[in-house]
């Protein structure tokens, strides 16, 4: 997606071409060709043969965007997410087992970090820690995205690392819950439903209003870009929300947890 999106930006140049320009010429929405470009919003086909008609290039974009693979066959490099999340105007996860990165302090998320198999190598270790720890920049930015957090109660009482560690832990979350940009809802044990059997999942909305999600299972990643998957996903979302604690509740869980230590 990013060379064809350069290949397309520099075709256009080239064609002496101005991105309102082209977007006119293609009855698209200046914003649209940007995202394009930079990699962000794939290139469907039909616009792909008219941009080879209109600047010239014999076919190369639409030969480029036939022979992609499904963007939610790509291998999820951590990188790549992570580019995704720092733009994100809107982003909503529901975790299982262990906290979401963003919600980790160091001391927990390097005890997450240290149950790796195959274990880190101890540079390997400091560095996906430091990165993990970054991402969290985008808490306290003068424009954070919306975030939601759906978090099933096993995670809450899983025993990562010390007994400290995990009071810390809830502490930590129990003050992150509390910023305006954030939503925390946890999912306790006691409920007879639960939408989210399938495992965790994230949904994210990027600047030009482009849906996406993203998955984890032992064996890997998966960008998810399809619209029907992606309404599958954001269906169930929107289920587990229902069925958890609501936020106020969510709190006063939080409480009893760290008073019970």
């Amino acid at each position: 997606m990013r060379m064809l999106g350069r290949q397309l930006a520099a075709a256009r140049r080239a064609a002496g071409m101005s991105q309102p320009e082209l977007s006119a010429e293609l009855n698209l929405n200046e914003e649209t060709i940007a995202s394009i470009e930079q990699g962000r919003r794939p290139l469907k086909l039909d616009i792909a043969e008219r941009c080879d008609e209109l600047l010239g290039t014999k076919g190369m974009l639409a030969a480029g965007v036939s022979n992609l693979p499904e963007v939610d066959q790509f291998p999820l490099w951590a990188e790549e997410y992570m580019d995704q999340e720092k733009v994100a105007v809107a982003l909503s996860w529901y975790d299982t087992v262990v906290i979401s990165g963003l919600l980790q302090n160091e001391a927990y998320a390097r005890a997450v970090l240290q149950n790796r198999v195959p274990a880190y190598v101890e540079e390997g270790l400091e560095t996906a820690l430091r990165l993990r720890l970054e991402r969290q920049e985008i808490l306290h930015r003068k424009a954070p995205p919306t975030m939601s957090f759906v978090v099933w109660e096993a995670a809450l009482r899983l025993r990562i690392g010390t007994e400290e560690i995990r009071r810390n832990q809830l502490q930590f979350l129990r003050e992150v819950a509390e910023l305006p940009c954030v939503s925390l809802q946890v999912l306790p044990f006691e409920s007879p439903f639960h939408a989210g059997l399938d495992g965790p999942f994230t949904l994210l909305e990027t600047p030009d209003h482009q849906q996406l999600a993203y998955t984890e299972s032992q064996r890997g990643s998966q960008w998810v870009a399809d619209p029907e998957d992606i309404s599958l996903l954001a269906r169930r979302y929107a289920m587990l929300r229902t069925q958890a604690l609501n936020t106020q509740d969510s709190m006063g869980l939080l409480d009893r947890l760290l008073g019970e230590q």
